[in-house]
């Protein structure tokens, strides 16, 4: 995930996983006589989380873990402590590991689709519209590497099987609005079977933005999902 990416805030956090212990007094010997007494110098306490703050924090870290090489599973175990807390303060956030990758299928989600709206409306021409929902939906696995593992289900082979049908589901949509802007142009180019080349278009074209997602992620990210982006796209719409 990137810096500039902000993860949807979920229910409001606990409070802070553990204090910090108070500061036991020094043994009558430690003291000096005829001096004052030593204190021990308290340490600092730990910042409270605003509401949220730590689910997103368990969010982000997660992401991060998925982007290392050989990552495509992370236990909880691993999560807390690169966090530096236990398992159960995980499940304080969340009730079980299905849904934090749930938290990171929403993100995405909201995301993506969210651009793909903004496309919709603000572009008329439909080839447009079909090359710019690509190009998001490419550019924002680039962006978001570990996202990636998660989109191409790489993530999310040992997971909770309603993970992944909700992330067919992700790529059904996209391939949806595709559909209707390809139908749009075979309409203006005055096919007699419009919806027929539509779905068949939108189909090889999703499958296309998922191979190459794919390949990204399993070339370690090495292989841009966005290279040569335009002279392909010049390819399918030949």
């Amino acid at each position: 995930m990137t810096p500039s990416s902000d993860l949807p805030a979920g229910a409001s956090g606990d409070s802070e996983d553990a204090a910090a212990d108070a500061t036991s007094p020094l043994p009558d010997e430690a003291i000096v006589p005829g001096s004052a007494p030593a204190v021990l110098p308290v340490p600092a306490a730990r910042k409270r989380p605003r509401p949220g703050e730590r689910r997103v924090q368990i969010l982000e870290t997660l992401a991060t873990m998925l982007q290392e090489p050989g990552a495509e599973r992370v236990t909880t175990a691993a999560l807390a402590a690169k966090l530096d807390v236990s398992e159960a303060a995980l499940y304080r956030h969340f009730a079980s590991k299905a849904q934090m990758f749930e938290g990171l299928i929403e993100f995405i989600e909201q995301s993506v689709f969210t651009l793909v709206n903004q496309i919709v409306e603000r572009e008329t021409d439909p080839r447009a519209q079909v090359q710019k929902v690509l190009a998001v939906l490419l550019q924002f696995g680039e962006k978001n590497p570990g996202m990636t593992r998660v989109m191409v289900g790489d993530a999310l082979v040992f997971e909770n099987d309603r993970l992944t049908t909700r992330m067919n589901q992700f790529f059904e949509r996209i391939e949806s609005q595709l559909r209707q802007s390809l139908r749009q142009i075979a309409e203006a180019a005055g096919s007699q079977t419009p919806t027929v080349d539509a779905n068949a278009q939108a189909s090889v074209l999703t499958a296309f933005a998922i191979g190459r997602l794919q390949r990204f992620a399993r070339s370690g990210f090495r292989k841009s999902p966005t290279e040569h982006l335009d002279v392909a796209l010049r390819l399918f719409a030949a």
